[in-house]
């Protein structure tokens, strides 16, 4: 059931109209007495999700008793980061998920049905993994709040993606990514029916039909003047995401007529510290990139590779080495095998020698960046170059040079024409 909905590529949604359309829908959804919010962390901070949360947080009062960040493999949040993201809301109803323990399976999505959306790219079953809290916490009501955008592994970001990824397990996390990456991030990004769309559904519709989820799901598009809000579609079932992922194709994905040769983005340092994170650098531009052309990134922020130990440990090993080679020590070696996730990521951080990426790192030494396959140039001689502060989003001129400038490629996708068919 669709409680709310409205966006269009025009509308500029003010905080008051968000809390208005949340109160709105919440009345309609009727009294409950324990409720859930499981909303993204702060690398989603222009989500308007802080603010949602903390309205739906002063609505319920005492009776939202948690919230559920939904982590999947990412860091747990800091007390700075939560108070910057979701302003005066009480700490201590705040829980950790853990990806690796505390965890229930609904069921299983059985191999043959992954085996036939993947096209055989891949044999194995499924598992529909949740925190424990969802199931054993006895709520009545468990409020998704996320933005709807494209994205790498999924097609199209959040719905159930929040759910069973976002407080997924490992096994859940490792194939879905590893069913992303074999299938061709190319042939998924901006599309809201992909192969890890319709095993995370599969799962929806077969063994989480009687949890009381409610998606609120903004669409936020980036300005000159900044974030604007364009839409807000708030139900239990699929319809809010659809019409969410209509509203975000139109306003978030720029087509481009030629390729781009030279390609500037910057990552914000409180939003990404790691590849895991930074390399939507690479994913969001992809499709726009010209043959032998240059993806320069500004990073900050970025100490280490990956959110998790062991993840930062295996990209540190292998690198960014493409689909073949990474498919290739997938076989050959156990540890990767086991972490499919990680194996994903390799491929999605590789241009499969198709550009050059050159990362410019805060606080990752030269050698490290060069070890995992990418070229190094030094930070601060190259913000003196492409000053983020002077740079305004698409066509620069730079020294005679024409430059594509990305301020958060977190924000949208980008693409040559002729690549999205």
């Amino acid at each position: 059931m669709l409680y709310y909905s409205r966006g269009g590529e025009n509308e500029n949604l003010s905080a008051e109209d968000l809390k208005a359309g949340l109160y709105e829908a919440l009345e309609k959804i009727g009294a409950k007495h324990k409720v859930l919010a499981i909303p993204p962390d702060i690398t989603r901070y222009y989500s308007r999700a802080g603010e949602l949360t903390r309205f739906a947080w002063q609505y319920y009062g005492e009776k939202m008793t948690d919230i559920l960040p939904a982590l999947g493999t990412h860091f747990a949040m800091t007390g700075e980061e939560i108070e910057r993201m979701f302003g005066d809301i009480d700490q201590s109803i705040f829980r950790v998920h853990d990806w690796r323990d505390g965890l229930i399976t609904l069921g299983e999505v059985p191999g043959e049905f992954v085996k036939e959306v993947s096209e055989g790219k891949v044999d194995f079953s499924w598992p529909a993994q949740v925190d424990k809290l969802l199931v054993e916490g006895e709520f009545d009501l468990i409020l998704s709040i996320g933005q709807v955008v494209p994205h790498e592994v999924v097609g199209m970001a959040n719905y159930n993606k929040n759910i069973f990824v976002g407080t997924g397990g490992v096994e859940g996390i490792n194939k879905s990514h590893f069913l992303g990456a074999v299938y061709g991030m190319e042939r998924m990004m901006g599309r809201a029916d992909t192969p890890v769309r319709r095993v995370l559904n599969y799962a929806s519709d077969h063994f989480a039909k009687d949890m009381p989820i409610v998606y609120v799901q903004t669409v936020v598009a980036a300005t000159d003047d900044g974030q604007v809000t364009r839409g807000m579609f708030i139900g239990d079932d699929a319809e809010c995401f659809e019409k969410a992922a209509e509203l975000s194709l139109k306003v978030n994905f720029q087509m481009l007529d030629k390729p781009l040769d030279k390609v500037v983005v910057y990552l914000e340092p409180e939003e990404f510290k790691s590849t895991w994170l930074g390399n939507k650098s690479i994913y969001r531009t992809r499709m726009a990139m010209a043959d032998g052309g240059e993806l320069i990134v500004l990073a900050p922020g970025l100490r280490e590779f990956g959110e998790d130990k062991e993840i930062d440990r295996l990209i540190r090993k292998y690198g960014y080495v493409g689909t073949d080679k990474v498919l290739e020590l997938v076989e050959e070696h156990d540890e990767l095998k086991n972490n499919l996730s990680a194996a994903a990521h390799l491929i999605h951080g590789s241009s499969e020698g198709r550009f050059n990426i050159t990362y410019c790192p805060g606080n990752i030494t030269q050698q490290e960046i060069e070890s995992v396959n990418f070229a190094y140039a030094d930070l601060d001689e190259m913000t003196k170059k492409y000053d983020p502060k002077k740079l305004k989003d698409g066509f620069n001129e730079v020294d005679g040079e024409k430059v594509f400038y990305i301020s958060n490629p977190a924000m949208g996708l980008w693409s040559y024409k002729e690549r999205f068919k």
